[in-house]
């Protein structure tokens, strides 16, 4: 298992933790061990359950168990988890998000099941080299999310999830083709100027699939009254529009190497050591809920893009932001064997969370 550094701190490097182990033996035989727990290898079980997924069982959960009863496994996995103790946590809505994550893991910790995920394909075009980020999520800690790259939209896809948002879900969109000009750092400090900006671009962004709906209604219609193909004007305007959305997506080509960066006041930040310089910065949305992920709703935001390995969002309705580092962990053949079979495996990994 590779955990994420301890809160806040994106830019440690991962860390790693055996769950079971394998004995090859003789005339095609195997052992597993579970390595879940404090007392050492005990027995397990694997099965393969279908192509590119299997299960792990224990057979010796007392294993895992502590002589302190949940109590002690609960500050254990505090201390080890979150790098604190409970008495260092004095945010009440923080300790109950805690105490809710540590419920869901360790009802699961005897039985667990694998799906093999692919890393995103890249292309020249990409905005960075997509892949693996951890990021900052207010009192639930570091998440692990996968920056993917769709034409002119970006993808953050949770990997590990939360009791708001399950891993799976889609937490950020990046709309690429709209690039947000940020007021110089005085006006920045100002919450309100920054809404502001943020608001005007999606009205623009729903006036825009509006006109875009309409004219789909419009040349669906066009084609039932006519016998014969539709105009080619119509897919000449079609293209003209993609390219002029392809126009306003490149001005990232032209923006400047980088502009000063502070975040607004008001806005929360689990990590203070965010860069105070970006390259560029593009219109977003980001999904929130409610505990068990109820009322999932996608809401605006700000991309910031501060580097080739770390980027931020501004939830704008949270008031809340978070900071990405980029995984620089080597995992072998992750990658996907086609962009279909990567598109395939979101779509599942979502409808499993749902």
């Amino acid at each position: 298992m590779y955990l994420p550094p301890h809160d806040p701190h994106v830019d440690d490097p991962m860390r790693f933790k055996p769950l079971f182990r394998i004995h090859l033996m003789e005339r095609k035989c195997a052992t597993v061990e579970c390595m879940y727990g404090h007392k050492g290898p005990h027995n397990g079980h694997i099965q393969i359950v279908k192509k590119d997924e299997f299960s792990t069982k224990c057979n010796q959960t007392d294993h895992h168990r502590m002589s302190g009863g949940r109590q002690e496994e609960f500050r254990t996995w505090l201390r080890e988890e979150w790098g604190r103790t409970l008495e260092d946590i004095f945010h009440e809505h923080m300790q109950e998000l805690i105490l809710m994550k540590f419920i869901y893991t360790s009802q699961y910790d005897n039985c667990l099941t694998y799906r093999r995920i692919y890393l995103p394909p890249s292309s020249p075009d990409d905005l960075i080299q997509p892949g693996l980020f951890k990021g900052t999520y207010g009192s639930h800690g570091l998440e692990i999310v996968m920056l993917s790259f769709h034409g002119k939209k970006a993808k953050g896809t949770k990997i590990t999830g939360d009791p708001n948002i399950p891993a799976g879900q889609q937490t950020v969109e990046i709309d690429l083709a709209h690039p947000l000009q940020l007021p110089d750092v005085e006006n920045l400090r100002d919450f309100s100027e920054l809404s502001r900006i943020v608001l005007e671009v999606q009205e623009q962004v729903r006036r825009e699939e509006q006109e875009r709906e309409q004219q789909q209604e419009e040349e669906e219609h066009s084609q039932q009254a006519a016998s014969q193909p539709a105009s080619p004007l119509g897919g000449e305007g079609a293209e003209g529009e993609e390219t002029a959305a392809g126009a306003e997506g490149t001005t990232q080509d032209k923006a400047p190497a980088s502009q000063p960066f502070v975040l607004p006041m008001g806005v929360i930040s689990r990590n203070e050591d965010y860069p105070r310089s970006c390259r560029i910065c593009f219109y977003g949305t980001g999904l929130i809920a409610g505990h068990g992920f109820t009322s999932p709703e996608r809401t605006p935001g700000v991309f910031v893009l501060f580097d080739d390995d770390r980027f931020g969002f501004i939830w704008l309705e949270l008031k809340s932001f978070s900071l990405y580092s980029r995984i620089k962990v080597s995992f072998q053949n992750a990658q996907a064997p086609s962009r279909e079979a990567f598109e395939e495996m979101l779509k599942n990994i979502q409808s499993l969370a749902t």
